[in-house]
Formats: C-alpha cells, sequence, structure tokens
C-alpha cells in the first residue's frame, strides 16, 4: 500500500483533526514495557498520528504522566484529549480534576476535554465547568464519551450544550449499534464520532472474513477493521498500540481502500443493526 497522509475530520468549530489518532488505554500499568510505549508515542507523531487521547482513570493518571514523558517536548505537535471521571464531573471537581491533569500531562491546556460517562453530577454543572475552562485558556474545545441518543438530546438542551465537539463511543465492525440512531443525530448535527477500540480490543482479528479481505490487499485484519472505520463520514478513531512496529502497521492503514465488494462481504459478516439498540459500553 502506497503511503497517503492522514486523514481529517472537521470539528463544529472547524478546526481539522486527525481521523487516526492514538490511544493510550492500557498504557503505563506494566514498568517492563513503558521503554517501548514511549516509542511507540513517539513513532506515532513521527507518522503523523499526533492525535493523542487519554484520560485521568488510565492507570491511575499514569497514562497522562506517560505521555509527558514521551512527548513533553513535542506538545506543539499533538493534539491532547483527556477526560474528566463521572466521579470528578460538578463545577470544582471538573475544574481539580484538569489542574491534576494538566499537572501530569506537563502542559497549560488541553486540547478536548472530555466527559467520559455520565455520571451522578447534574449536566448543567459540568457544561459550565468546560465554559469556565475555556474561559480560562485550559482547554480548547470539550466534548462528551459514551453518550447514548438520550444523553445527546438532553446536551443539546442545555445552555452551552450546543458547543460539545464530539462524542467517543465504541464503534467498530462487531458494535454497530450506534448506526442506527446515534450517528444519523451526530451526523445531522454536524458533530463527529470519535471510534474507541476500533479493533475490539484485538478479539475480533481472527474473524476469517476480516482475514480473507485483508489478503486481497496484502494487509493485515487490523488494518482492514481501521479502514472499514475511516471511511465511515464524520467518524475518527483512536487505537493503542505499544510497539513502533505496531504503530507502523496502523498507520498504513490510512492507505488501505476498501472496494465496494469489500464492503459487501464485510457488512454480510458484520450486519448493521436492524433497530435501535443501546450503546454498548466496554
Amino acid at each position: 500500500m502506497a503511503e497517503r497522509g492522514v486523514p481529517t475530520v472537521t470539528l463544529p468549530s472547524g478546526e481539522e483533526i486527525p481521523a487516526l489518532g492514538q490511544g493510550t488505554w492500557g498504557m503505563a500499568e506494566d514498568p517492563r514495557r513503558r521503554d517501548d510505549e514511549i516509542a511507540a508515542l513517539r513513532a506515532g507523531v513521527d507518522a503523523g498520528l499526533t492525535l493523542i487521547d487519554t484520560a485521568e482513570v488510565y492507570a491511575d493518571g499514569g497514562a497522562e504522566e506517560l505521555i509527558r514523558e514521551a512527548l513533553g517536548d513535542r506538545r506543539e505537535e499533538i493534539f491532547l484529549v483527556s477526560k474528566v471521571s463521572s466521579q470528578h464531573a460538578g463545577v470544582t471537581g471538573t475544574a481539580d480534576a484538569c489542574a491534576r491533569s494538566l499537572e501530569r500531562l506537563g502542559t497549560d491546556r488541553i486540547d478536548l476535554y472530555l466527559l467520559h460517562q455520565r455520571g451522578d453530577a447534574p449536566l448543567p454543572e459540568t457544561v459550565e465547568a468546560f465554559t469556565s475552562l475555556i474561559t480560562q485558556g485550559l482547554i480548547r474545545h470539550w466534548g462528551v464519551s459514551n453518550f447514548d441518543v438520550p444523553e445527546v438530546v438532553e446536551l443539546a438542551a442545555i445552555p452551552g450544550g450546543t458547543a460539545v465537539e464530539t462524542d467517543q463511543i465504541p464503534y467498530n465492525l462487531t458494535r454497530r449499534g450506534a448506526e442506527w440512531d446515534l450517528l444519523p443525530r451526530c451526523r445531522a448535527a454536524g458533530l463527529p464520532v470519535m471510534a474507541y477500540s476500533p479493533l475490539e480490543r484485538g478479539r475480533m482479528l481472527g474473524h476469517p472474513v476480516l482475514a480473507r479481505v485483508a489478503r486481497r490487499h496484502d494487509a493485515t485484519p487490523g488494518q482492514v477493521g481501521l479502514a472499514w472505520l475511516l471511511g465511515q463520514d464524520g467518524v475518527c478513531t483512536v487505537t493503542k498500540a505499544s510497539s513502533p512496529e505496531h504503530v507502523r502497521e496502523n498507520r498504513a492503514a490510512a492507505a488501505l481502500t476498501l472496494t465496494e465488494e469489500d464492503l459487501a462481504e464485510l457488512d454480510r459478516a458484520f450486519p448493521a443493526p436492524d433497530g435501535p439498540r443501546p450503546l454498548e459500553l466496554l
């Protein structure tokens, strides 16, 4: 596959971000892997995978510290995403959590700050906190994660809620329920979806149809799964790689164009939903 540029998606604010980024869920949990993880993050940025996704709960803040160690000297090259947990989502709690994340990340601002999941904190308080953080210059944009249709509808009715920039959800060939109603609603609102666990944490890679499609393109099953997501309108994705070699494999998915035959075969093996389904969380 010939190299091509990393595709982009456009946020409602007009800013373009890479459609393929690097996730850190599961990183910084084993000191023996730390050097490889740092090398992977740096190799990804070298390859144009400059969207970096993390959260305060990943390795109890350790993933944010890993990013600082790996990319602290390359802050201006990356679009940095982090998340506040539902337990900290009140006005004061969000501000305090953001301050802790900024310290761990070693930066003065987060490019996109997400509410990790809906919790007990009133949603208007979280939106108020995000708006204040933007005014202070501590975050540039905000969004949500794991919001299904009812939460997206509720958010749109809150003062300031239409400033949301993305909904990060689990979405891949084996989890297509969002295509029935959530994705169409987000597309109609111009709201990109950021897919996490695009390869179902590796569990889908042994599927024979993925292998067959991959062989036709001299690709890997993982590249096929990522290429399918990159072909969806208004969708970007983040995926973890723990070695530079794995990063380069993921990056090459941007050069893979699936044919109509491929897409039809994948649809038969991984059918689209035939009715509404609740969002399946991991």
